[in-house]
């Protein structure tokens, strides 16, 4: 009720958060390596009740500090522990790699339906499914019983679906083509060679690393705009400059370097797709730095684009 009551002003506040979301309960920017004991625990147990991706909010540096992120990965490590009876089940749950460079478990009773009789956690990295029987399958010489199997195969995100369509551009050069060696945009919204193409949250934009809404809404306005912007210039035609693109691609590159992110096999880097390119997709530069720069290259005539 109380977000309710001046919702406008809520969303708008969101925009100015570094994921776009968090404003009633914003990232602390101390370090977790300057705190003491107390205050790290205090911080650590407040979030981990809260719930949600806002655990790594507890201190500012717990993204770029492998040391900070280490303590972080420890305390969730000690939860996990405390909550799963079996040992053995609670080491297979606990985070061994940089804490947050994957996605977080968002938990709502979910570690605790490990303790129960009728679940077993296998690890099919170390023992892959051998068979599927009439009964259930086969994994590491035993054969498990159940009703129902559903398969989380995975997805090739971000640029998968676009690459899946037939998209040519100028020559008739496939986007599948143009991506080879990992996606190349300016701002996540254009591609130099695809004349008016826009991509809505594509790579090179915060899209997944930002409340997807808030993105999207910017993502779209901001086209909109655009096309009203050729349309009273009576222009035909706007592509990103290879200059512009090129740019851009190593603004990402060096800002995601400066944290934790690209050095786990995630799904952020297509390290779950066989032969995808380890290339870190998302801008993670910020909603509101990235939502400076837009603005600004519109304001500029849309600079850094060639407009025909």
């Amino acid at each position: 009720q109380d977000i309710k009551r001046d919702y406008a002003a809520f969303r708008e506040e969101n925009r100015r958060m570094m994921a776009g979301l968090g404003a009633r309960n914003p990232r602390h920017e101390d370090s977790a390596l300057d705190a003491d004991d107390q205050l790290r625990q205090t911080r650590f147990e407040e979030r981990w009740q809260t719930g949600g991706l806002g655990f790594l909010g507890a201190f500012g540096d717990l993204g770029v500090s492998r040391e900070a992120n280490d303590l972080a990965a420890e305390f969730v490590r000690g939860k996990i522990r405390a909550i799963v009876k079996d040992p053995a089940t609670a080491e297979l749950l606990t985070p061994k790699s940089i804490i947050g460079c994957k996605r977080l478990c968002v938990d709502t009773q979910y570690y605790e339906t490990f303790n129960r009789s009728n679940v077993t956690l296998v690890d099919v990295s170390e023992n892959s499914i051998e068979e599927i029987t009439r009964q259930g399958l086969i994994t590491g010489g035993r054969e498990y019983p159940f009703e129902q199997l559903v398969l989380a195969t995975g997805f090739d995100a971000m640029t998968g679906t676009l690459m899946r369509i037939d998209i040519r551009g100028r020559g008739g050069l496939t986007l599948k083509e143009k991506w080879a060696a990992g996606p190349r945009t300016f701002l996540g919204i254009s591609t130099h060679g695809f004349p008016n193409l826009f991509t809505i949250s594509g790579p090179g934009s915060p899209s997944v690393l930002s409340n997807m809404m808030v993105t999207i809404e910017q993502h779209v306005d901001w086209v909109t705009d655009c096309i009203n912007y050729m349309m009273r210039e009576g222009r035909q035609s706007i592509e990103a400059s290879l200059q512009a693109e090129d740019e851009w691609v190593s603004k990402g590159n060096a800002i995601a370097d400066q944290t934790l992110f690209p050095h786990c096999n995630s799904w952020y880097l297509g390290a779950n797709v066989p032969g995808k390119p380890r290339v870190f997709m998302p801008f993670i530069g910020g909603l509101p730095m990235y939502i400076s720069i837009c603005n600004e290259v519109a304001a500029n005539n849309y600079r850094g684009f060639e407009v025909a």
